[in-house]
């Protein structure tokens, strides 16, 4: 159950933005995860990071070693001793009687090491998705205000034209034709600078798995499309199974099975030696043996355990901490969510169809010479930057939204007729 959440973790940003998938084609979200999953450095060390764990595993789970030995005493001295007549030779075996439960106390604190590199493992994979997203959003935030620049360059070309209609009847001067000339240049600067950012933002996607050259495109979405949330008390609940939270439960095993090891240092060891000597007269045996056992290992071993309490005490602080920061990010998080959703509900319900209306009843008027080409450039120029606005409001609200899901480790996933379009830009 423990995984619970950090299997979600793995899927929260898969919802993120309210984006169709395609088995082939332009690049979807889910490829972007695909390559990043499959391919990223920081996901790929854990793999490392394992197999040197189970190492250690496999060598905490040793026995102390058996020592063989042999001993030649009487040999090559003088008198009795000269040579090899009175020689006694004595082989043995010796190793060490481990006390305290040592051997189990290194066995679970390598285990408990093995079993948190999952969790954390899984909430780096988290952090990795979220950035997809948002690096994905972003090459989707790029596109949709091309699309914007280019109708707001189909409008200005027909101001254009409207314009030097009017200054060959001899209805305007040739300063409104030039200035609506000067309004069109800057709406296609507006659209160079979207390409340029759907480029530079396509690139930095690609940098998560190590692409130089991507030559992808990327699946359509709409970001207006923004997904209800659930309220914060349940979000806020959600966070306590969060992966970063539970990685403290198992660095709290960790603990545990460091202090456990501390204390099995209090009970001394059994040094113990066993053999067979031959006497000097060469027909005679006698067996051998040793015990030996170190004093003050009690006092000794106070200094590890002390410290392993404090580590202790020190993670559970820390938790509470990391508690608090990730509660005061996901009420940030869920407070820009709201703000955002509902500047871009009410610009698409309220405001922007009220600019079209009058942006076409002042183009309507122009022509009719009712109308100056200030009032309706000055309508036009509103209504475009409605539309930015409205498109930076659902970028900040999936923005927001990511950082949600990536903190609580789950995925919203809206119903039939649960999403909202915020409006359509007219």
């Amino acid at each position: 159950m423990r995984f619970r959440s950090a299997a979600l973790a793995a899927f929260v940003v898969v919802c993120a933005v309210a984006f169709p998938t395609h088995a082939a084609g332009p690049l979807t979200l889910d490829d972007a995860f695909l390559r990043v999953a499959s391919t990223h450095p920081n996901l790929r060390l854990f793999g490392a990071r394992h197999e040197v764990l189970a190492a250690e595993l496999e060598r905490a789970s040793l026995r102390p070693v058996l020592v063989a030995g042999a001993e030649l005493e009487n040999v090559l001295g003088t008198g009795p001793a000269s040579g090899l007549d009175s020689a006694e030779i004595t082989l043995s075996l010796a190793s060490v009687l481990e006390r305290g439960g040592k051997l189990d106390a290194r066995r679970t604190f390598a285990q408990s090491r093995i079993d948190a590199l999952a969790i954390a493992r899984e909430a780096q994979r988290l952090d990795l998705l979220a950035e997809v997203a948002r690096r994905y959003l972003a090459v989707i935030g790029a596109q949709r205000q091309g699309e914007l620049a280019r109708l707001d360059v189909d409008q200005r070309e027909r101001t254009v034209t409207a314009a030097r209609r009017r200054h060959e009847a001899g209805a305007s001067p040739e300063s409104v034709v030039l200035t609506a000339q000067a309004a069109l240049a800057r709406a296609e600067l507006d659209g160079a600078r979207a390409r340029q950012r759907e480029t530079a933002a396509r690139q930095h996607l690609a940098a998560l798995w190590g692409e130089r050259n991507p030559a992808f495109e990327i699946a359509g979405g709409d970001p207006l499309a923004v997904p209800r949330v659930a309220d914060f008390a349940v979000l806020a609940d959600w966070l306590q199974r969060t992966p970063e939270l539970a990685q403290f439960v198992d660095q709290q095993r960790i603990g545990e099975a460091r202090l456990r090891l501390a204390r099995s240092e209090a009970t001394p060891d059994l040094d113990w030696q066993v053999g067979i000597r031959r006497m000097a007269d060469g027909e005679n045996f006698g067996l051998v043996g040793s015990v030996s056992i170190p004093l003050g290992t009690t006092s000794r071993a106070q200094p590890g355990i002390r410290a392993a309490r404090a580590e202790l005490t020190a993670l559970e602080i820390e938790r509470e901490a990391t508690g608090l920061s990730l509660y005061s990010t996901l009420a940030e998080a869920h407070g820009r969510f709201g703000v955002a959703r509902l500047e871009a509900q009410r610009l698409g319900e309220d405001v922007l169809p009220r600019l079209a209306k009058a942006e076409a009843a002042a183009a309507t008027a122009y022509r009719a010479g009712a109308a100056s080409y200030l009032e309706w450039s000055s309508l036009q120029a509103e209504r475009a930057a409605a539309r930015r606005q409205q498109v930076e409001a659902a970028l900040e609200a999936q923005r927001a939204l990511i950082e949600i899901q990536r903190l609580t480790g789950q995925a919203f996933i809206a119903g039939p007729g649960s999403h909202e379009n915020q409006g359509a830009t007219p």
